[in-house]
């Protein structure tokens, strides 16, 4: 948990990071600003969902960061497609956005599964 707590937080940094080097225009402004908003949800949701008590609450919580994980990466390819800014740090982050992605996914898809086996018994 604590592992993915700082990894998230640094995706919402190295994704602040790359906005800073994006030369400002009125495109690049709507996308990073849509990037950062993204990015650092992910980490702060993370870390709100980890301090949750409710199982629903934390499905619902967990899911908004899959949600954002997935929404920054779009981000991160509109700048790579749209030749806003050409980087391997671009490449870097939308690879660790994908992952988390998956990894919330899966978090997700566990304990929702989780609560309906509870529920069950």
């Amino acid at each position: 948990m604590q592992d993915l707590k700082q990894r998230t937080k640094k995706f919402a940094i190295d994704c602040i990071g790359l906005c800073r080097k994006i030369q400002y225009s009125p495109e690049s402004k709507v996308i990073t600003n849509q990037l950062l908003r993204s990015s650092t949800a992910v980490a702060a949701n993370y870390r709100a969902a980890c301090r949750l008590k409710s199982r629903a609450d934390f499905i619902a919580k967990i899911t908004t960061v899959e949600e954002e994980a997935d929404e920054s990466q779009f981000w991160l390819e509109l700048i790579q497609d749209a030749s806003i800014f050409i980087d391997k740090e671009v490449d870097r982050l939308q690879d660790e956005a994908g992952q988390l992605t998956a990894i919330f996914a899966s978090s997700a898809k566990t304990a929702k599964a989780n609560n309906t086996l509870r529920t069950k018994k």
